[in-house]
């Protein structure tokens, strides 16, 4: 048995079956309506990939928890999140490569670092290796997935009808994401001594890439009606953190804010390790299908 799309792959029985979102189909467009806005189309490609990339690299980042988070149901949680979150990668990716000429695959792993336009806040190490932990994934977890929350709503009503359907069905998977991540943090904030000081600690690091997510773009100055303007997300992704921190007791960290955006390709030294590994199989078997 064979499917078309993302959503048959999730609801059809038989022999063949596929519990992630993000696998079980050829086509990540199948279904979607595929009609252009009236913009530039490079821009739009550009716009595509900020999102995309957003989405592959975190992906990718917690992808790096499996087996090894502290409980197993965080395993599977933490899974999922990244499954949902390639769902969308594949989507934005394809759509990018609908106008540039090329696929999901080629754009996904045969671009070096400096080709990628994620925020940096998605690409940095948080663990489970040497240098992070638990307590900052999950700070990490918590300020992405309510600013994206944010982005994805204000999405839902973009002249692109691909990043409309992906912005619909992002909102629901994402919501969780926040929550999720919110418990967490209430959790650790209110558990033991150690546990606050990590989360403290977890909060610090993350946050110098704070101001980078709601810093305009040019393409996306370009593409009104379409894009969504970050900086007008600020207020509520404030909004709701600092409900999350008065509940839990904490502050926002004093901390500089770190120069550069990674939507020019201005990247950390820790993204180019992460897709070396994600991109080894496919560099080493070029053309290979699977």
């Amino acid at each position: 048995m064979s499917f078309d799309n993302a959503y048959e792959s999730l609801i059809e029985g038989g022999e063949e079956k596929h519990w992630a979102f993000g696998t079980g189909f050829t086509d990540a467009l199948a279904g979607v309506d595929r009609e252009f806005p009236d913009v530039d189309r490079d821009d739009l490609a550009a716009y595509c990939l900020m999102l995309g990339d957003d989405a592959l690299v975190y992906a990718q980042r917690l992808a790096e928890w499996c087996s090894r988070a502290p409980e197993l149901e965080e395993d599977v949680a933490l899974a999922n999140i990244a499954l949902d979150l390639l769902g969308q990668a594949r989507m934005l990716l394809s759509r990018a490569g609908e106008i540039q000429g090329t696929d999901e695959d080629t754009l996904a792993y045969l671009r070096d670092a400096t080709e990628f336009r994620n925020v940096r806040l998605a690409e940095i190490d948080c663990g489970p290796g040497p240098g992070g932990d638990f307590a900052t994934t999950i700070a990490r977890l918590l300020v992405f997935s309510t600013w994206r929350l944010a982005l994805l709503d204000a999405l839902r009503g973009s002249a692109d009808p691909v990043l409309a359907a992906v912005a619909a069905k992002g909102v629901k998977e994402v919501a969780y994401h926040r929550d999720h991540a919110a418990q967490w943090t209430l959790r650790l904030a209110g558990g033991t001594e150690y546990s606050r000081e990590r989360m403290i600690a977890g909060l610090a690091k993350v946050w110098p890439l704070y101001d980078e997510l709601f810093t305009p773009h040019p393409i996306e100055s370009r593409l009104a009606g379409v894009a969504v303007d970050p900086a007008a997300l600020r207020s509520e992704v404030d909004s709701v953190l600092d409900t999350v921190f008065h509940a839990a007791g904490l502050t926002r960290p004093d901390v500089a804010q770190a120069a550069g955006t990674g939507r020019d390709g201005v990247h950390t030294e820790e993204l180019g390790p992460l897709l070396a590994e994600m991109q080894q199989v496919a560099r080493a078997l070029p053309g290979a299908v699977w």
